[in-house]
């Protein structure tokens, strides 16, 4: 089949793409015509082709694990259904050009992949360091055109910049890499052009978990070499309800935030003589915090028991999902939730404590479920949202409750996706 624009949207709606549908989606009819619309956005945006090809790259949501990748800890973390998709055609040159739904559109020249300080926390330094990165490896990246659209919201907590530079790395991948990169050499590409390029100083568990697809264990002990075991888990078959609730609150402005828990959690490594906390142990850093406190500040010792309280929780989460014991994953879930609150303290920025979305949304969780269910703060925290694992005959009422305060379609229920980054393809 030639891939004209008008062939791929046939081949959609008389279910040739249904194979690859079923693998991502719960929803077909809502697929085909989501990927309807999206060729018929690169239609109206760059014109009709004859080379057009479709991905998608998911969000992600995090099980335990807060802040603990970037010190060499563990995570468990699992893809969502919720993700970016792109309808992508190369064009013969060597500017590559995207154009996201509601966004201006991002060019790059291929030519001139030097660090730009004015692109600092713009988008096109993603594309700009991913491309200068995969170039560096000995591919051949040329031109391409792509239009996106995302159901991975922004403040969700499901990492869409991580979505988006995993969506873009699985592009040149399949276009100009022969699949040669792996699930964690685009997670790697895409950590180097946050980190180098945007200028925000990530860890690698946002986009690792887009990339790999379905629950996985991580053990970051080796940065470039991270241990990630994959479990099989259905949620649907415990009565319980997945959600992540949306406060709507915006972090785009609160990178300092970020970046203040890895350099905090470093000071309290340095005292010890080490780059990060992931070399060092609780039982150093309990033994010494008498001396400890005249070197770093008591948030630091906070943040550093915090990381190794989380990252034991992260391992005994994966053990009870693996051993189908799922009353004692939700008590672990709230035993992370409490350490993020009290110990990392990621639930609300300590420059405006008077807006405090997380917090109310933790508080409304706790007085509906009780005892039942689990709830703890989602993603990096100081705004956006919470997850929740809300049992099925309370679910009417926390959803009338949290949309009553955060507004109506707060509540999101994605279902976890076993396929990380791809391309779909026609059957």
């Amino acid at each position: 089949m030639i891939n004209t624009n008008a062939n791929m949207k046939k081949a959609i709606g008389d279910g040739g793409f249904d194979g690859s549908f079923k693998q991502l989606y719960t929803d077909l009819a809502d697929a085909r015509s989501r990927y309807i619309a999206l060729i018929d956005g690169f239609s109206g945006y760059f014109g009709e082709r004859d080379n057009l090809r479709l991905f998608s790259a998911p969000g992600r949501t995090e099980l335990g694990g807060n802040h603990t990748d970037h010190q060499k800890g563990n995570v468990l973390a699992a893809s969502v259904g919720n993700d970016i998709i792109a309808a992508v055609s190369e064009n013969g040159s060597s500017i590559i050009r995207i154009k996201s739904e509601g966004h201006e559109v991002v060019e790059v020249d291929l030519n001139d992949l030097g660090i730009k300080e004015s692109e600092k926390e713009d988008a096109t330094a993603l594309v700009r360091g991913i491309s200068a990165r995969i170039t560096e490896l000995g591919y051949n990246v040329t031109g391409f055109d792509a239009y996106t659209t995302s159901r991975v919201l922004n403040a969700s907590g499901m990492s869409s910049s991580a979505a988006f530079e995993i969506l873009c790395c699985t592009i040149i991948n399949y276009l100009f890499a022969g699949e040669k990169l792996s699930a964690i050499d685009m997670s790697l590409i895409s950590k180097y052009a946050e980190n180098v390029y945007f200028g925000k100083p990530c860890g690698l568990l946002d986009q690792l978990a887009c990339s790999v697809g379905g629950i996985a264990a991580m053990d970051f002990s080796e940065d470039d070499n991270p241990t990630i075991e994959q479990i099989k888990y259905d949620f649907e078959s415990t009565g319980h309800v997945f959600y992540i609730v949306n406060t709507r609150g915006n972090h785009g402005d609160l990178t300092y935030n970020y970046a203040d828990i890895p350099n905090e959690m470093r000071s309290v490594a340095a005292y010890f003589g080490k780059e990060v906390l992931g070399q060092c142990t609780k039982q150093q850093v309990m033994e010494s915090i008498p001396q400890l406190r005249k070197a770093v500040s008591d948030r630091a010792i906070l943040r550093a028991v915090h990381f190794f309280n989380d990252c034991e929780t992260a391992k005994r989460e994966a053990e009870a999902l693996k051993q189908n014991k799922f009353d004692e994953f939700l008590r672990l879930i709230k035993k992370s939730g409490r350490s993020s609150y009290m110990y990392l303290q990621n639930v609300y920025s300590p420059d405006m404590p008077q807006t405090q979305d997380l917090s109310l949304a933790l508080m409304l969780s706790d007085e509906v479920l009780g005892e039942r269910g689990a709830y703890r703060v989602h993603g990096g925290g100081f705004a956006g949202t919470i997850q929740a694992f809300v049992p099925q005959d309370m679910v009417e009422t926390y959803v009338k409750t949290l949309d009553g305060v955060f507004g109506e379609g707060s509540c999101l229920c994605p279902h976890i996706r076993n396929v990380g980054s791809t391309e779909l393809v026609c059957e």
